[in-house]
């Protein structure tokens, strides 16, 4: 039998009406919601049920809104036996993946995404940057042609790499502009704009980041009931002032997604349980490796089924 990762999605996995299956159904995943509400002051659980959808893809409310229906999901399986060997979150999932091995409690997590998703709303204002996704192109490749780019004065980096052929770049307008008019160079077929509040994951984040250190300074982090692999190394951590540190960093980091489920299948890892809305983390890991097990616990009927 091989080894276990729990994992768990990031923005743009949200839909209006997620987590309601298991709400209704089960007294510990209505409890998530409940609290959430309670320690944020509103009805997060009102916003995530009914909408509308331009409100919940707000960055500030997406964020909260996801860690809370992972940790529903996650409460939903409490019990069924099933214990991963590792954790890991893309971006924000992080934070549920924390909340999973018992470093961040939920009630911490959701007001620290809450007022992180506050702070990358706010770093960059608004249309002064923007992100894309890079069909095609080499990892190297294209770093090379962001550096260029921001050589010419036009910041842009490596935001997400997701799997082969699928990396995010971040950074100034016209800096992503160049990217996506230039994407050939990297060997690329062709860059998407994505619908995003700011230029996550890049140096035009570090306001963003610091104004979040402050914050993470405030909330308890204990040692990982299993070891976190995390974004900014692909690598898994165990200490929690080192946790604390690269959540900071992973705020204007790179999310290194492929390489860290690499990094999970090379350490015996063969199937992975992604807990949350959608199935992103489930396509992007098929892309990476098809021999692998993808279990989506995203519904209450999947909760049932699979276990």
């Amino acid at each position: 039998m091989g080894k276990i990762a729990f994992v768990f999605p990031g923005q743009g996995a949200q839909a209006v009406g997620m987590g309601k299956d298991v709400y209704d159904a089960l007294p510990q995943s209505r409890a998530v919601f409940d609290k959430g509400d309670e320690v944020l002051g509103f009805s997060l659980s009102r916003l995530v049920f009914e909408g509308p959808d331009s409100d919940l893809k707000q960055t500030v409310n997406t964020q909260p809104a996801l860690v809370t229906t992972s940790v529903a999901y996650l409460e939903a399986l409490a019990g069924k036996g099933l214990k991963p060997d590792y954790v890991a979150g893309h971006s924000l999932g992080e934070y549920s993946a924390l909340v999973a091995a018992g470093v961040l409690s939920y009630e911490d997590a959701v007001q620290l995404v809450r007022l992180r998703g506050r702070f990358m709303e706010e770093a960059v204002p608004g249309g002064q940057g923007a992100m894309a996704a890079v069909l095609g192109a080499e990892r190297e490749a294209l770093a090379g042609l962001c550096r260029s780019i921001s050589e010419e004065g036009n910041t842009v980096e490596l935001a997400n790499v997701n799997c082969p052929g699928q990396i995010v770049v971040s950074g100034s307008q016209a800096g992503v502009s160049a990217v996506v008019e230039r994407v050939k160079e990297a060997g690329g077929k062709r860059a998407i704009p994505l619908e995003v509040s700011g230029p996550f994951h890049s140096s035009m984040m570090k306001e963003a980041a610091e104004r979040l250190a402050a914050e993470l300074q405030r909330v308890t982090f204990n040692a990982p009931a299993v070891p976190v692999v995390v974004n900014v190394t692909a690598s898994p951590v165990t200490d929690p002032e080192e946790i604390r540190e690269l959540l900071v960093r992973q705020v204007y980091s790179p999310v290194l997604w492929q390489d860290s489920v690499e990094w999970l299948i090379a350490n015996g890892v063969d199937t992975f349980v992604e807990i949350g809305s959608g199935s992103v983390l489930a396509g992007l890991i098929r892309k990476i490796d098809k021999a692998v097990k993808v279990i989506g616990i995203n519904s209450l009927e999947s909760v049932q089924a699979e276990l």
